[in-house]
């Protein structure tokens, strides 16, 4: 990790453990310990809105779907990306109502769709023929959007190689939808997450308009729906194009067109990421082949599966760093290996990472936790989840 990103997070994670009374949370709960704050969701949210302006953003629930989160995006105005029938039932116990979701699964059991709608779902998303057909006889008012794929070789996650039809195939796609009774919406796409180039936006949303035209010639039915998907990438050790940069390639590629159409967005990572921190620690040190080990209390299995099922890595500070943001901290940092509690080798968070000198029962702190972490967790060798805390700006904190 570049040390100026070092030294920017540990300023940033000394006030978060004031703020959020970091020392009596670990004397309360312990570790491993995951501290949620909502206000950092809605700090998100309303940076997202400021930049993808006339956007609607639909949160994708599957990043984080704690309550205390969900309750902070309704509170914000926001609408939701949901893909399962569980999810679908998250959101409507909060009382948000029901339009203001999506439900953006390319592939559902006609169940999966009978039960959104009685909720009162009304977009849907199909990428082929077979799923187009699961629409037939159904309800007027149902609004399909046909989402295209995009292959994006700088992402982490290129979502195209499951989903999304290619576009030179999108006209058979929307012929079967109109077939099916139900009405066609538009396109959407998702050109993959933890992308490094802000270019496939570009692409994706000039090949999008292309295509609206085309049916519009060729069918002579309009597409009054683009939705752009989600992805936007967080910088974690290393820095990622920033939502500004992505939001200037949509707005110049959307240029005078954008009032033909209702834009829509699929923000999860973006909004969740930021909103949760790691509060874990050593619980044993080895030296193997010459180099120090320290086991932690929470590992890939736990909260760190973000490493094993995505290949993300998150940033990683001993706490005492925290308190001291002084740049000869940084000088002490040699490369240790930082291991999971499970019996499995393959459970190694970091290798060759640089941290200061460590002992049994001192805490190590990740931030930009909140996105496919608990959700991607197992109970392997029987460990407990993680345990999430709610603590806000004003202090207060509770468990789940």
């Amino acid at each position: 990790m570049d040390p100026s990103r070092r030294r920017q997070l540990r300023e940033s994670l000394g006030a978060d453990a004031v703020r959020h009374s970091w020392a009596d949370l670990l004397a309360t709960h312990r570790t491993p310990l995951l501290v949620l704050d909502p206000d950092a969701v809605a700090a998100a949210y309303r940076r997202l809105s400021a930049e993808l302006t006339g956007f609607g953003l639909h949160y994708a629930v599957k990043a984080l779907p704690h309550p205390a989160a969900l309750a902070v995006i309704a509170s914000c105005g926001g609408g939701f990306d949901v893909a399962t029938s569980g999810e679908v039932d998250q959101v409507r116990a909060l009382g948000v109502p029901m339009h203001r979701c999506i439900h953006t699964h390319p592939v559902k059991k006609p169940a999966d769709i009978d039960h959104a709608y009685r909720a009162g779902v009304r977009t849907f998303v199909v990428d082929n023929p077979v799923e187009a057909q699961k629409f037939s006889g159904r309800s007027g008012d149902i609004e399909v959007l046909v989402r295209l794929a995009f292959p994006n070789p700088t992402a982490k996650s290129d979502l195209s190689t499951k989903f999304g039809v290619e576009p030179a195939d999108a006209e058979l796609v929307v012929k079967h939808v109109l077939d099916s009774g139900v009405g066609f919406a538009g396109f959407s796409f998702h050109v993959g997450s933890q992308g490094s180039s802000v270019h496939p936006y570009r692409v994706a949303l000039q090949s999008t308009l292309e295509l609206c035209d085309h049916v519009d010639r060729t069918l002579g039915v309009r597409a009054h729906t683009i939705d752009i998907g989600g992805g936007f990438p967080v910088s974690y050790r290393d820095p990622m194009p920033g939502v500004d940069r992505i939001a200037d390639v949509v707005h110049e590629a959307l240029g005078e067109r954008r009032g033909q159409f209702r834009l829509l967005a699929e923000p999860g990572r973006f909004l969740a990421a930021g909103a949760m921190t790691l509060l874990t620690s050593v619980v044993g040190t080895a030296t193997r082949g010459g180099k120090v080990w320290h086991y932690l209390d929470d590992g890939l299995y736990g909260s760190y599966s973000n490493v094993l099922t995505e290949d993300v890595h998150p940033p990683i500070l001993a706490l005492r760093e925290v308190s001291d943001t002084s740049s000869a901290a940084l000088d002490d940092l040699k490369p240790v290996t930082l291991a999971g509690p499970t019996c499995d080798s393959v459970d190694v968070v970091a290798r060759d990472y640089p941290m200061p000198p460590l002992t049994v029962g001192d805490i190590v702190v990740s931030p930009l936790m909140g996105a496919y972490t608990t959700v991607t967790s197992s109970r392997f060798n029987g460990i407990a989840p993680t345990p999430v805390v709610v603590s806000n700006a004003g202090g207060g904190a509770w468990t789940d």
